[in-house]
Formats: C-alpha cells, structure tokens, sequence
C-alpha cells in the first residue's frame, strides 16, 4: 500500500487493484506545483470526496470528467454533479458500504458544514463525511474534516482501523492536540497522518505536539507526492 500526501487534506492511497484520490485539489492548492499534476492523478481509478468545499471538491469533477472513472460520495452531492456534469458517480450515505475492485468503503459520520458560494448565497452540498477503507489487511480512518465526536468511540470500535489520516490544522478542524485526544481515546491506531495543516499561516505548521502525544504510534507527516509504504 501506498498512501502519498498531495498537500492540505488531498492524497493519493494505492491499495489492492485500486488507486483512489480523496479529496484532489489541484487548482489553488499552494502546496501541489501544477507540474506535479500530472504524476499525482496518473492511474486513478476512483475519487472520493468528503464533503462540498473548495478545498476538497473543486478538482473531483474536471478529473473524473477527463478520465472518464467515478466519483464517490455522499448520496446528495453526487447526484447533484451527476446531473449538473454528466458524471459517473456512486451515491451512497453514512452506514453505507461499496466495494471498488477489492476495496470496502464505509462511509462514517463527521461533524463539519458542507456547501459551495454561488451567486446568491452559500449552496448546501449534502453532509460532511469520513471514510473507513479496507484492503491488504488494513483499514484507514480518513476522518475528513471534522472535531471530536462521540461516534469516533463506536467507529473505533466496530471498525478497528489501524491508520488514521486526521485532520490536525486546527481553525476549521481538530487541532493536534484535539486530533491526539481523539486518537488516544477512541482509536489503537499504529500509524497516523496528519493531515489539513501547514497549507496556511491560518493552521498549524508542525505535528510535534501530536508526536508527544501518541506515544507508542507511529506518527508520520507527510511530505508532498513522497510515498508512505504499509
């Protein structure tokens, strides 16, 4: 398994026959160079999206489009893109379970907003979501942006992922040291990833307090489009 880090909350997992993009932002993203799109979206056999903001929506249908593979999402959005672009999708909600080759999908609850500016005034875009994926004997939590929940105790607890990709940057989402309270409580993950930091002055620029925090667990920061291996 491959799991590379595009910048902010976009990144690239390679796993079983599939190559799956979350959250891709290419245009606007200061940490991605233009040059390096190219390599980060090579291959892709599906994009994932967990929620409607710029910052994780705005490439998902210029790269499905141009491909010609699915996006997958919350039941809402996903149709709505559908229509509006003609796009192939797969439309599901939290609970839900879809299998991409011989890769399972949960999709699990997260606490955020959910929209897009238009012309007159925010549009809704569905609910914030996160996603539980299983594959090579592994499962990732990517918990896309959120705070702390309670649900994290039973999702920790039904699931059992062993890698945790967390929001961290604090402002918009958990913060490290929010992010490490909810790895230690509700979660036994052996490697976390932090992710949704160092993209503005506005969030956080270093996981050293999550890497005091989370004894015993491999911390990893990522560094753009260089392969972590599992």
């Amino acid at each position: 398994m491959k799991i590379i880090w595009h910048g902010h909350a976009s990144f690239r997992i390679e796993i079983e026959d599939q190559v799956l993009l979350i959250d891709p932002w290419l245009e606007g993203n200061p940490m991605l160079p233009e040059d390096q799109w190219a390599a980060a979206t090579e291959g892709a056999t599906h994009v994932l999206v967990t929620h409607g903001h710029f910052d994780h929506a705005n490439s998902a249908v210029g790269i499905c489009g141009d491909k010609g593979i699915p996006c997958v999402g919350i039941f809402d959005l996903m149709g709505f893109w559908e229509k509006k672009h003609g796009l192939e999708v797969i439309g599901f909600n939290k609970g839900g379970t879809v299998k991409l080759g011989k890769v399972a999908v949960t999709m699990v609850n997260a606490t955020h907003s959910s929209s897009e500016q238009t012309a007159d005034g925010p549009r809704y875009l569905g609910n914030e979501s996160g996603y539980m994926i299983s594959g090579e004997g592994h499962t990732i939590y990517v918990s896309g942006d959120t705070d702390i929940m309670a649900d994290m105790e039973w999702m920790g607890d039904i699931h059992k992922p062993d890698i945790g990709i967390l929001c961290a940057g604090g402002h918009f989402t958990m913060d490290m040291a929010r992010a490490s309270y909810a790895a230690k409580r509700y979660f036994d993950f052996k490697t976390v990833i932090p992710c949704h930091y160092r993209t503005f002055p506005l969030l956080e620029q270093s996981a050293e307090v999550m890497k005091g925090e989370l004894k015993g667990v491999e911390v990893i920061e990522p560094e753009v489009m260089q392969a972590i291996e599992i």
